[in-house]
């Protein structure tokens, strides 16, 4: 499903929540920053992710949302469960029965917003990430400081095994930014920070459904926040980190990915030039990027001396044309779809 710029659904694709557990005396009206916490099959990786949020110095009060996306398993609210009733920390636990990237998160933004109707900033990490113990109050430091509606933060990557030389630096495993300041936008959702002002002009869902097994929806989101206005900052000392399995560091990974990238960057673009027009001009792009990303990689050796860092702008422009003809990877799409 295809939103054109600036359009928004009428209904918020929550209704398939519940509420599985809450935290003790959780005082709703009390919390000022919220973070939403997408979870699906990765029950230890959660585990170190709430630790993590439980550890935060936070200058202001705070809850998390876990959104469980697998229903039929269920691991990760067993976990969540665990954590909330034994005050580790505040907060909720929701399922989302549509199984997919987008629909969770727009399940936990959706939740955030309405049950925590005093809450000014609304947060997202991974479940396979770990905040560092000044992440929170970082992130909110910075957007009050800077009226920032948008903050990002690094995600740092933490290998599992041992990555070889040739993979460990490779773009794909490091942020966009490297110094705090102003930012055209961020990219990512795995480290971020809205101002609830960013979902009321926005609308909802938040996260367009046409990107529920590709990815790509925050990319999406933070073009609409751009292309709105709103003011997006860099927060470098906010760090997060994430886990990278022994399998992401590999070649094959690493080329899949950068044809996702490619095959995103040609969906976001082609929603925001509609019709026949917009369709040449993002034609005459995708053929414009080839000689273009040729000239990357070389540009990219160069640089580097690393083949595989080179071959990337070639993966993403390959990725690119594959969308022309329909062609998109589907890597949130589980083997085994949760029951209605």
């Amino acid at each position: 499903m295809d939103l054109s710029p600036g359009e928004t659904m009428s209904k918020p694709l929550v209704a398939s929540s519940r509420e599985l557990a809450s935290s003790r005396a959780l005082d709703r009206l009390a919390m000022r920053a919220v973070i939403v916490v997408p979870t699906f099959r990765r029950p230890a990786m959660l585990a170190a992710t709430l630790a993590s949020l439980r550890l935060q110095t936070a200058s202001v009060p705070f809850a998390v949302v876990v959104v469980e996306n697998d229903a039929t398993g269920l691991a990760g609210a067993a976990v969540a469960r665990a954590a909330l009733e034994t005050g580790d920390i505040h907060g909720l636990c929701v399922v989302e029965r549509s199984q997919g990237n987008v629909h969770a998160i727009n399940a936990g933004f959706a939740t955030a917003l309405e049950a925590f109707p005093q809450a000014e900033y609304v947060l997202m990490i991974d479940d396979d990430e770990v905040a560092s113990p000044g992440w929170l109050d970082a992130m909110v430091a910075t957007a009050e400081r800077e009226n920032a509606d948008v903050v990002g933060g690094p995600v740092v990557p933490r290998f599992a095994a041992a990555a070889p030389a040739l993979m460990a630096r490779h773009p794909v495993f490091w942020p966009a930014y490297d110094t705090s300041g102003p930012v055209d936008m961020i990219y990512g959702s795995g480290n971020c920070l809205m101002r609830r002002r960013v979902f009321d002009r926005l609308g909802r869902p938040a996260f367009d459904p046409r990107f529920n097994f590709l990815g790509g929806g925050d990319m999406d989101f933070f073009t609409r926040c751009r292309k709105a206005g709103f003011k997006s900052y860099w927060a470098a000392e906010a760090e997060i980190t994430e886990t990278v399995p022994a399998q992401r560091a590999k070649v094959g990974w690493i080329l899949k990915r950068g044809l996702r990238i490619g095959a995103i960057n040609r969906a976001v673009d082609r929603k925001n030039a509609p019709g026949a027009g917009g369709l040449l001009r993002i034609l005459a792009k995708d053929l414009a990027i080839l000689p273009l990303a040729l000239g990357r990689a070389v540009g990219a050796f160069v640089k580097t001396g690393n083949p595989l860092i080179a071959v990337h702008p070639l993966a993403v422009a390959a990725g690119r044309i594959g969308g022309i003809f329909g062609q998109e990877p589907e890597p949130y799409r589980a083997e085994s779809m949760p029951s209605p």
